[in-house]
Order: structure tokens, then sequence, then C-alpha cells
């Protein structure tokens, strides 16, 4: 079975930066793309960033230049930095990954973790 476990969320004051990470297990053999969506109290949720099994990302315009996600392919775990956080900022963050391909069963479409909750503060 995939699993998706996100760390890294807490308290952080506007300005700040923090790291989040996601690390997905399960017999992976492989992943495509891994993102990052976070849903703030009362919306729905939104997509934040991908990185692509290339390397290849894309970010939401809210987070563009303050954001950076990046991967360890070996460890299936994926990341994301902000900078300059903001009290908008303030979801909390899903892990996301698409077409797990693992050794023992069939390909996983999509998979999310659980979320972690990041607070901005003024």
């Amino acid at each position: 079975q995939v699993q998706l476990v996100e760390s890294g969320g807490g308290l952080v004051q506007a300005g700040g930066s923090l790291t989040l990470s996601c690390a997905a297990s399960g017999s992976i053999f492989s992943i495509n793309a891994m993102g990052w969506y976070r849903q703030a109290p009362g919306k729905q949720r939104e997509w934040v960033a991908t990185i692509t099994n290339n390397g290849g990302t894309n970010y939401a315009d809210s987070v563009k230049g303050r954001a950076t996600i990046s991967r360890d392919k070996a460890k299936n775990t994926v990341y994301l930095q902000m900078n300059s956080l903001k009290l908008e900022d303030t979801a909390v963050y899903y892990c996301n990954a698409d077409n797990i391909r693992t050794y023992w069963g069939p390909t996983v479409p999509s998979a999310w973790g659980q979320g972690t909750l990041v607070t901005v503060s003024s």
C-alpha cells in the first residue's frame, strides 16, 4: 500500500521560511509527478507546485518566486521550501504523487498525504 507522509509544518512568522517534506513509501518502483497543494480555512484545495519525473517544475502564481519544489527520487521524497511567508500562506499543505509504479502491485494513479498545517503569524 502506497503512503505519503508530510512533515515540516508549524507556526512561523510572516516573512519567515519553512521547508515541507513528503516521503512516499510502499514498495515503490517509480513515481511520475509529485506536487503540493494547500487548503486554507474555508477555501477549496488549490495547487501550489509540481515537479515532474525529469525535474521540470511549475508553480502557482501565488507562490512563484517564493517557493522551490525539489525531489529526491532515490528516497521518493519531495520538498517544498517557502520563503517570505505571508499570512495568506496559512493552510494545510498536502502532498500528491501521480502514476506510482510499485514492485508488487498495479500502478497507483494518484495518492495523497494526510496534510501538514502551516500557520503564518503576524
